[in-house]
């Protein structure tokens, strides 16, 4: 019968169809012609019985194939799962490894894990760390205090009186293009002989801290030198420090003045470009130097903001977000005569580094016309600061207002919102060279106890948008011991190449007294650091007791992971910090939404979920049951779970004391140690051990058969009850060779894997042994020697039955190379034991298929043969039945597994697509089977990729161009003495000093990886079983073009049987499922933030203290040009000769340091 016409799309499943005749073709001459082996038919394991057919309707004397029945297809699939379990139970071993694990009962004990036992144990082990790296803070805190209070400013102290180690003195003095004005000041610079230490992944020296000072700051002003000198004195408690314990890290004073002081010494990372590293910038700095902001910047966008001023302001603007970290929450807005928002955000949100990219890129479109209404921005801003409907920092409230200058002091604003308690400082910024009076601007700031500051030109910026600081740690200062509270920071990325840190940071205070029976000082120093390297964190964690999917993980206030197996960032920006949150690097779903709440709220609990996971090769997802168990790190923001699935409850403990008495010499000599020598390999096959630590002197190597050498020519030397070992991983790597040798020994060796077309078989292990047989096979073993890397091994303990690995391929990538019969498909499966009534699966088995073999005993086990040697024929008087065999030129018959990916493919020329996704293949079936719910998917974003870098652009950098004066300019006499000339100047003075500043991004600048490549987001998208396990017929529907299809799961295993008529016509493509990975700017983040994830912030908070001396709230203090700097200045630029700057340019930035 004919198929009628239909409208492209696929249909819901429906009920199987009648035997239909194949549409719009007339018989079929035969067996389809099709590439002959390349060998021999390998014969089935099965017999294959005779088919009882249902006799089909049609004419007598007409000669047609029709589409298979469903039962046809549906005997089919059952002859096919029966070849598989039945080549799984011969070669696969399981049943026989349960045995051999019986047999040797005596050679190992099973051990529970206790999830709250095993997590309260990490947690305080974890506290105890971290308590150690406490005590040396507050040492260096009160040391640093003392040594201040103790010192004597000195006005007339010069570079050669301070000694020290300028840790950028040897990148500079080596590099040709150094300049002048740092080669300067180098009498004063020590030169050192430095150690490689492993724990510093750096080299070191001792006996000396090193000193960094930004590039933008002079390093022979009074302050910096006055700084260094009485800093010195900390070398001595940083050493001291040491001896007591010697695990510390980094120690770091970053001093409010700009100076870094660390120890041990080591030189600077040199950047390719300009170093703009400035400690007062850095994460951990800024949330030990104020509590929590809630911050509202309005920038003035007038008519009379135009050209270099606008783009000053909105650089100034981008400099100032750089000062806000996760704990703070933030809006900007510009304003004329009315206000708005400039960006998509329309109330506070968290300042985190995707709100932030936000605002940078929509400061980029203010534009400036109108006229100036401070009354409009004030009153926008109070507005969203009083917003109590949303999260927020609710600590240090402040407004922040760009401007260019104006007359209006909206004294009524503030009277309506902010007086009398004045609970929002107000900063004001005069941006620009005008002549405008600044009176207001002052006077605003300092009737609402804030400051004011002018930016005159792009030197400016940085510096004076990140003083504010200092006026918000004044409340902090007169708390005094209240305020001397240790904070543990987020993850970030050591700038001295440590790698990802956590900062513990303790404010250091002023002190000192003005003069007898004066107001205390109310000047923040600095703040105290010390590194603690996640690496350290991780080894008081079970390495491998938990079993392979198995993991411990820890999570901040903010909901940010400090720990987890999935924290891998791919590229890292030193300038921010690593902000994965807890639901992005797993899938988030409900269950796991409470768990995060919880442990933010700082609870106890356990609870166990149903749950998806991606696979390692984040191919795949699988459903799967996890027990959480979680506890709070005492005395941190930090809270610690363990994640464990039920089948990792016990795990098994090698016990080999019976061996290890009679055998007093190395462990070489112990029983099963000989099947892990490579002259054993022909005979037991190819032994793989996974790279683990099991001794500390054994030498690591990313070659297994180098480290396997390693391994053995150290155990010749140790003795099995070495301490210098790691005696679980040692003992239960030689039980797991020996059990895997047993295994050759009673299965593999008397099979012939050649005449069931296997490549190899193999059996991978939790004690750390693959064991691949026979030995040849290892030339062509990729998979990870660490099984618990494997996403194999990893899967096959999620999953019952067999999983289907084919080889992994990408659509970009040439087709599979089919030569010399190389190419296989993984198959395995779990060992579960049972013993004593505790369940657990110490080890995967499985068998490597020869793609080409089993491609043709594929077509054989999907056909209608009724003899194993002999095609069905149709005769030209008989109806048939199509197979996948005889007429794989009209039919279409494959196995998909569960992520998608074909497997096998009764078409030749399909063959070297094995591993693709399916949509690559036959774009309109996978479409229908995701339609008909035989798939479901599942997007995700990696936050964490790595991207090849973008054209420049010129947001959120440095302004590429420099305001060009007109003619009328250059003959008007009073323009050379003007501001504007100045600002010129003084651009073009630090284009000369930093020669790329108007050009290179600060990635680029910094020399940091970002420069090659850059952190991105990447769309995730993988697909899983759905819920239909019915088999069943359907029809994709598209008119002429229609295809009928048969899909059916495979019992025990991944696979999906799909038969299908080949397409007549590609008007079907309707469109194409895609499941390779792809950029993305993420989830619409103006979305994102109506529903924000839970977070705390830091449960203290110093925003007020009622003898605050609020009297200092700036002056604009800036540099008068004068007609002799300026001709001198002209000089040096038409020569090329960049000045030294001279120490008054800066020391208004600094003259509240003075005591």
């Amino acid at each position: 019968m004919a198929v009628p016409a239909r409208t492209c799309g696929a249909s819901r499943p429906g009920p199987a169809p009648t035997a239909l005749p194949w549409p719009g073709r007339g018989p079929q001459p035969g067996p389809a012609t099709r590439r002959p082996p390349s060998r021999p038919p390998r014969p089935l394991l099965l017999l294959l019985p005779p088919l009882l057919l249902l006799p089909l309707l049609a004419a007598p004397g007409a000669s047609a194939y029709s589409f298979p029945q469903q039962h046809t297809m549906q005997h089919w699939a059952r002859r096919l799962e029966q070849e598989i379990d039945g080549v799984m139970r011969i070669f696969g071993g399981v049943q026989q490894l349960r045995e051999i694990y019986k047999d040797n009962r005596n050679l190992f004990e099973v051990q529970e894990n206790e999830p709250q036992k095993l997590v309260e144990k990490v947690a305080g082990d974890i506290e105890s760390l971290l308590d150690r790296k406490v005590q040396a803070l507050k040492r260096l805190a009160d040391a640093a205090e003392n040594f201040q209070k103790a010192h004597r400013w000195q006005d007339n102290i010069k570079e050669e009186d301070i000694l020290y180690y300028d840790a950028k003195a040897d990148a500079e003095l080596d590099d040709p293009e150094s300049d002048d004005v740092e080669r300067g000041s180098k009498v004063s610079t020590l030169r050192l002989d430095f150690v490689e230490d492993s724990n510093f992944k750096n080299k070191v020296n001792y006996s000396y801290t090193a000193v960094q000072i930004p590039t933008d700051i002079y390093k022979g002003s009074t302050v910096i030198l006055n700084e260094l000198n009485w800093t010195e004195a900390l070398e001595n408690v940083f050493m001291e420090n040491r001896r007591q314990d010697p695990t510390l890290l980094w120690q770091v004073f970053g001093s409010a003045t700009g100076v870094t002081r660390y120890y041990p010494a080591t030189p600077w990372r040199a950047p390719k470009k300009i170093d703009l590293y400035d400690v007062r910038r850095r994460p951990w700095y800024i949330q030990g130097a104020s509590s929590p902001k809630d911050m509202v910047i309005i920038v003035d966008v007038s008519g009379s903001v135009s050209g270099l001023t606008l783009k000053l302001m909105k650089t100034s603007v981008c400099e100032m977000l750089d000062t806000l970290s996760d704990d703070d929450y933030v809006n900007v807005a510009s304003f004329n005569e009315k206000a708005q928002p400039v960006s998509c955000f329309t109330h506070l949100v968290q300042a985190n580094v995707r709100n932030k990219k936000v605002f940078k890129e929509a400061v980029q479109g203010m534009v400036a016309k109108g006229t100036t209404g401070y009354k409009a921005g004030f009153e926008y801003a109070f507005d969203q600061l009083q917003n109590s409907n949303i999260t927020r920092a609710n600590c240090n409230k402040m407004i922040m207002m760009f401007t260019d200058g104006g007359e209006d002091r909206v004294q009524d604003v503030f009277e309506k919102y902010n007086w009398p308690n004045r609970t929002v400082r107000v900063f004001t910024f005069s941006v620009g060279q005008h002549n405008y009076d600044v009176t207001p601007l002052q006077w605003m700031a300092c009737a609402n106890k804030g400051y004011y500051f002018e930016i005159p030109s792009i030197g400016a910026i940085r510096i004076n948008t990140q003083e504010y600081l200092d006026v918000l740690g004044r409340p902090m200062v007169l708390a005094g011991k209240e305020a001397k509270q240790v904070q543990w920071t987020n993850v970030y990325e050591d700038a001295l190449g440590l790698g990802l840190v956590v900062t513990g940071t303790l404010p250091v205070f002023n002190l000192t007294q003005d003069g007898p029976g004066e107001k205390k000082n109310q000047l923040i120093l600095g703040v105290m650091g010390i590194d603690v390297a996640l690496n350290d964190i991780k080894r008081l964690t079970p390495n491998y007791t938990l079993g392979a999917n198995g993991y411990v993980f820890a999570i901040d206030l903010n909901g940010y992971v400090l720990l987890h197996p999935n924290l891998k960032p791919q590229t890292t920006n030193f300038r921010e910090p690593v902000t994965l949150d807890f639901l992005d690097a797993e899938l988030e779903d409900e269950n796991k939404e409470e768990i995060r709440r919880s442990m933010i709220d700082g609870n106890k609990g356990h609870k166990q979920i149903r749950t998806l996971v991606k696979s390692l090769d984040e191919r795949y997802v699988d459903e799967v049951v996890r027990n959480y168990t979680w506890v709070p790190i005492r005395s941190t923001n930090y809270s610690l779970g363990l994640v464990l699935p039920p089948y990792s409850t016990f795990y098994l403990q090698a016990n080999l004391s019976d061996q290890i008495l009679q055998v007093k010499l190395p462990i070489s000599k112990l029983k099963d140690f000989e099947f892990l020598l490579p002259s054993s390999f022909e005979s037991e096959g190819h032994v793989f051990i996974a790279p683990r630590e099991y001794c500390k002197d054994l030498n690591a190597s990313d070659n297994n058969t180098e480290f396997l050498k390693n391994f053995i020519e150290l155990m010749e030397k140790v003795t099995p009850d070495s301490k210098q070992c790691n005696n679980f991983l040692l003992h239960n790597l030689i039980l797991d060779t020996g059990i895997t040798q047993q295994l050759v020994e009673r299965v593999w060796r008397d099979q012939d894997l050649n005449t069931y077309s296997l490549l190899a078989v193999f059996a991978a292990t939790d004690g750390g042994i693959t064991r691949v047989f026979p030995n040849k096979a290892a030339e062509d073993w990729t998979e990870n020697p660490e099984p618990f890397n494997a996403s194999f091994y990893r899967r096959s303990l999620d999953n019952r039955g067999y999983v289907f690995k084919p080889p992994h391929q990408d659509a970009l990538l040439r087709p599979l190379e089919l030569e010399n019969d190389t190419v296989g498909i993984l198959v395995s499966t779990a060992v579960e034991l049972s013993l004593g009534g505790r369940s657990l699966r110490p080890a995967v088995v499985g068998v490597k298929l020869d793609l080409e073999a089993w491609a043709e005993k594929f077509k054989v086990l999907a056909s209608n043969r009724t003899h194993q040697d002999q095609p069905q024929k149709c005769g030209p008087s008989s109806h048939c039945e199509m197979d996948c065999e005889v007429n794989n030129e009209d039919l279409l018959c494959v196995l998909i597994d569960d992520g998608g990916f074909l497997v096998l493919s009764n078409q030749n020329h399909q063959w070297d697509q094995v591993g693709r996704f399916f949509s690559e293949v036959d774009a309109n079936l996978m479409l229908a089977l995701y339609n008909n719910s035989f798939y479901t998917r599942k997007e995700s974003y990696d936050y964490q990729a790595a991207c090849a870098p973008q054209p420049p652009g010129n947001l959120g950098a440095a302004p590429r161009g420099v305001f060009v004066p007109t003619i009328a300019d250059f003959l008007n006499l009073a323009w050379w003495t003007s501001a504007a000339a100045w600002s010129l100047f003084q651009q073009l003075l630090y284009g000369l000093i930093y020669h790329s500043w108007f050009h290179a991004d600060p990635a680029e600048a910094e020399g940091s990886p970002e420069a090659r490549e850059s952190s991105c987001v990447m769309k995730q998208t993988q697909y899983y079983f759905g819920s239909v396990n019915a088999s069943y017929n359907a029809i994709i529907d598209c008119g002429n073009c229609s295809r009928l299809f048969h899909a059916q799961r495979l019992t025990n295993t991944n696979l999906l049987f799909v038969v299908a008529e080949k397409p007549l016509c590609s008007q079907c493509e309707a469109g194409r499922l895609l499941q390779k990975e792809t950029h993305s700017d993420g989830p619409e983040q103006c979305e994102l933030v109506q529903r924000p994830r839970y977070r705390r912030g830091p449960h203290i908070c110093f925003d007020y203290n009622a003898t605050e001396d609020t009297s200092d709230c700036g002056r604009g203090a800036s540099f008068p040009p004068s007609l002799g700097v300026l001709v001198s200045l002209q000089l040096l630029l038409l020569l090329g000769l960049p000045p030294r700057p001279q120490p008054q340019v800066h020391a208004h930035a600094h003259a509240s340091r003075r005591v």
